[in-house]
Parts: C-alpha cells; sequence; structure tokens
C-alpha cells in the first residue's frame, strides 16, 4: 500500500493547493490511501464541519488534528454526531486521543480501503504544551484494540526530542509515526530499523512567505513590542508539504518514506 500523509493544512490558500494538486500527486505517486492534518484549515485556526467535509470531498479519508482543534466551537457539535456509529463521517476527523477522559470526539479511526484494514491514531505531544495524558501510554491503550496491520501515528508536538523518543518507542509496532506542529519540514525522513517510517515533522501545507503560516509583518511587530496581535493568515509562496510511505499491507511494516514539497 502506498499513503499520502499531508502536512498541516493552513487556511485558503493550504486547502486550495490541495484541491489542485492532490489528484496528480495521487496518479502520479500510484496512492492508495490519502490522510492530512486539518486542525488550521478555518483561516490558520481550526478547522469547521463544513471544511471538514469539503476536504473529504477531495479524497481525504481522514483528518487528523492537535491543539488548534478547539478553535471553531462548531466542531464540539460535528464531534458529538460520531456517537452515531464508527461510520459516521465525523467519526474521519480526529483530535488527540490523550486528551482527559470524556471530551468530544475520538483519537483512533479504524477503516479498510479497498480489502486492506488500516489504522490512524492521533496524539499529542506534552513538551512546551498543554499538560495532558502521557502520549506514550496513550499508543500503548490504543493499540491493544486496532486490528489492521496498517497503524499510522500523528504525534502533534513541540519537541524534536518528544517525537523521535515516540517514533523509536513505537518502531516496528506501527507503520509510520509522523510529526506536525511546528509548520517547518524537517529533512529526516526514515525507515527506523524494525521497519516503522518516521519523520520530526512534515511540514505545513500552506503559505511560506509568512512566519508558519501567519503574516510575517504581524509576528515580527509582536517580538519587536510584545503587544497583543491579531493574527492574519499569509497568503504568498504556497506549498503542499507531504511525504509519501509505502509500506508492505501483509506485516504493516514501511519499506520507504520518501518527503514532498510542491508550490
Amino acid at each position: 500500500m502506498r499513503i499520502l500523509f499531508i502536512g498541516d493544512i493552513f487556511g485558503r490558500p493550504g486547502r486550495h493547493i490541495v484541491k489542485e494538486r492532490l489528484p496528480e500527486l495521487v496518479k502520479k505517486h500510484a496512492i492508495d490511501l490519502v490522510i492530512a492534518n486539518g486542525e488550521n484549515s478555518a483561516a490558520g485556526f481550526g478547522i469547521t464541519p463544513p471544511l471538514a467535509e469539503e476536504l473529504f470531498e477531495l479524497g481525504i479519508e481522514v483528518l487528523t488534528s492537535g491543539n488548534h482543534i478547539w478553535d471553531k466551537r462548531e466542531i464540539l457539535d460535528y464531534f458529538r454526531m460520531s456517537n452515531g456509529g464508527p461510520h459516521s463521517p465525523a467519526r474521519r476527523l480526529l483530535r488527540p486521543a490523550n486528551y482527559p477522559a470524556g471530551m468530544p470526539g475520538w483519537g483512533l479511526y479504524q477503516g479498510t480501503k479497498g480489502k486492506v484494514p488500516y489504522a490512524v491514531i492521533n496524539l499529542q505531544g506534552r513538551v512546551f504544551m498543554s499538560s495532558n495524558d502521557d502520549p506514550f501510554r496513550a499508543a500503548d491503550q490504543l493499540l491493544k484494540d486496532v486490528t489492521a496491520k496498517i497503524v499510522l501515528v500523528d504525534i502533534h508536538a513541540e519537541a524534536t526530542s518528544e517525537k523521535i523518543s515516540l517514533g523509536w518507542y513505537l518502531d516496528g509496532r506501527v507503520t509510520a509515526v509522523l510529526g506536525t506542529h511546528t509548520h517547518i519540514p524537517t529533512a529526516d525522513e526514515r525507515v527506523l530499523p524494525k521497519g516503522t517510517a518516521y519523520i520530526t515533522d512534515v511540514g505545513m501545507t500552506g503559505p511560506y512567505d509568512s512566519v508558519i503560516g501567519v503574516k510575517k509583518e504581524l509576528i515580527i511587530e509582536k517580538f519587536l513590542t510584545n503587544m497583543p496581535m491579531r493574527f492574519e493568515p499569509a497568503t504568498g509562496d504556497v506549498r503542499l508539504c507531504a511525504v509519501v510511505i509505502e509500506c508492505d499491507d501483509t506485516t504493516g511494516h514501511a519499506s520507504s518514506i520518501e518527503r514532498l514539497m510542491l508550490a
């Protein structure tokens, strides 16, 4: 199986380039399954139900998220729809699984593509971020319920040390550990010794004439003055960042991971 994972989709520019470039990417790389992090797709902060549905209609099977998942309050009702059953469309939008118990939404999705079962796990780091449950032990618990061999983990975290530690911890137990959140693509993609594909950060799909997606003038001014600032999404130099993972659908082990950046 060949899997395309698209990094943090940021605002309208990110959504537009995904819509524009996804069909050719799927064809060129013979992609079987498309996953994306969509937590910043609503003007750079959060996601709304209509935007989630829009991204699903493009052929994205599962959307992961992170610390901005609650930025749009209407997403709470969308998550409550997921209680309608495992095949509800709302179940395909994930929030980090290691959030406190009882919160709306789900951090694990199990589906089938063709005849091949797969699972997607969404976790959030704790270093330099809000305090949540331990993502390492959360992964252990979730994997007890996963029957699929192909398992992708989105670790939405700030610290590179936390991400690579989780990669080593899950090596051989999942197909891929893919870092998101910093909006800066890293050049450390590799397959770990026991067959898990890894990258510290896939990077942002959105405007790179910016400071991690926001108009650079606003962020520079904030650093200079330390005054409150209303952040606005940038629009220039839009790029799509993603990785392509090839794996064995009988073992779940990855054989390759390729980093992509398209303008």
